[in-house]
C-alpha cells in the first residue's frame, strides 16, 4: 500500500487522457511552460536591475544636483 506501481500510473494517464483529450492538455503544457519562461525571465531581469540601480534614497555616484534637498519623510499620527 505504499507507493503506486507503474500500472497504477499509466491507468491514471489514460484516464487523464480519456477526459480531457491530447489537444487540450498540449495547450496547458505549453502554457505552463511559457509561464515559467516568463517566470526565470522576470528573475533575470529583477536581478540585473537590483544590482545596477542605487538604494532608494541614495544618489548613486554622488551625481547629486546643487538644487537637490534632502528632506525626511514624516507620517502623519
Amino acid at each position: 500500500m505504499g507507493s503506486f506501481s507503474i500500472w497504477h500510473w499509466l491507468i491514471v494517464l489514460l484516464i487523464v487522457v480519456m477526459i480531457f483529450g491530447t489537444k487540450k492538455l498540449k495547450n496547458i503544457g505549453s502554457d505552463l511552460g511559457g509561464a515559467v519562461k516568463g517566470f526565470k525571465d522576470g528573475m533575470k531581469d529583477g536581478a540585473s536591475d537590483a544590482a545596477t540601480d542605487a538604494p532608494v534614497g541614495q544618489v548613486a555616484n554622488g551625481t547629486a544636483h546643487k538644487e537637490t534637498i534632502d528632506v525626511q519623510a514624516k507620517e502623519k499620527s
